[in-house]
């Protein structure tokens, strides 16, 4: 009986320790009850960081429709945003002034998935990009033309390469050490593109292959998208076909992602050096600058790869394409 009060008692002692932490939480004014409990009082906290950036950054639409945002580069109204998240249509630009103005597209960076866009628009505040290097666990804020961010998260991985997802010309062949086309893939580049069963593939590119896994190498290091030179031999003639590599709308284990997830973007690996934060971030929010705490720039958000993983480009990557599409642009007008 004793041992049985003596329990009792630890477990009420307990209970009231609870209670007590629990009110000092709800009384504390370094917590407010808020902060943890609404998404959107955790977003205005960092609605000062959003509200001086807001100048930087504009909403891409196509026929009305937002389909990207974008970072201002230029006070000339260039900007960059997202390119394969671009479709044909009308394209206007949305600026935080709620005003809507006239845009085109200068020129694109497949490499990079950006494209630089010229706002017809005049005084926009070029972003400005941190020097400081990116730690694990630091803030990163996504704002866009409100005065609250669109969303909040941390940087959850540093700079690393994303390899491009395993893209493929539509072919099966008779075995590993014969590039004889044994079957066709259908609707893949190498249907589209007039090949036959029958057909043997002896070089990818101008370089000689023999073997299969010798193809795969090559393969490896181009993206889904991008169209090859296969060489074809049929019967006893020789010729060349170009082959847009393609992924099978059913993809394979690790390539797409599950319906869990929601939606990705269309284009979410083949970069050369991003950092990842678990920001919540939807597709059409990408191409916009992420934010530091000091509201400098510490990347471009180009993807989003999952659930909570999204990837934006590094300083040091944008200014690299950005300085390779004005370059572009300069040569064009020239001529």
């Amino acid at each position: 009986m004793k041992r049985w009060f003596s329990s009792l008692a630890c477990s009420l002692a307990v209970l009231v320790s609870s209670s007590s932490a629990q009110d000092s939480l709800e009384n504390s004014a370094a917590l407010s009850r808020d902060l943890f409990r609404g998404g959107e009082a955790t977003l205005k906290a960092f609605s000062s960081i959003s509200a001086k950036t807001r100048g930087s950054i504009v909403k891409v639409n196509v026929n009305g429709e937002t389909v990207a945002l974008a970072t201002v580069v230029d006070a000339r109204g260039w900007v960059l945003t997202k390119a394969s998240e671009l479709k044909p249509g009308k394209l206007t630009c949305w600026l935080a002034s709620e005003k809507e103005v006239e845009a085109e597209v200068l020129k694109v960076d497949e490499d990079f998935d950006l494209a630089l866009i010229q706002c017809k628009a005049r005084g926009l505040k070029p972003v400005q990009w941190a020097n400081a290097p990116v730690v694990l666990g630091q803030w990163a804020v996504t704002p866009g033309i409100a005065s609250t961010p669109q969303a909040v998260g941390v940087v959850s991985a540093l700079s690393r390469r994303i390899r491009p997802q395993r893209s493929f010309i539509g072919v099966l062949f008779e075995s590993a050490n014969s590039l004889r086309i044994e079957e066709l893939i259908s609707g893949l580049g190498a249907e589209k593109a007039g090949l036959r069963t029958g057909d043997k593939v002896i070089a990818i590119n101008g370089e000689s292959v023999t073997r299969r896994d010798e193809i795969i190498d090559c393969l490896a290091k181009l993206r889904e998208g991008q169209t090859v030179n296969v060489r074809v031999q049929r019967d006893q003639d020789e010729f060349d076909a170009q082959v847009r590599l393609m992924v099978p709308e059913s993809g394979s284990v690790g390539e797409r992602p599950s319906r869990l997830n929601g939606r990705v973007s269309q284009r979410l690996a083949g970069f050369e050096e991003v950092i990842e934060h678990d920001t919540v971030l939807q597709p059409f929010l990408c191409g916009g600058p992420v934010l530091d705490l000091g509201g400098k720039a510490i990347g471009l958000n180009i993807a989003r790869a999952g659930r909570v993983s999204t990837y934006a480009l590094t300083p040091k990557v944008v200014q690299h394409a950005l300085e390779k599409l004005k370059s572009a642009v300069q040569r064009t007008s020239e001529h």
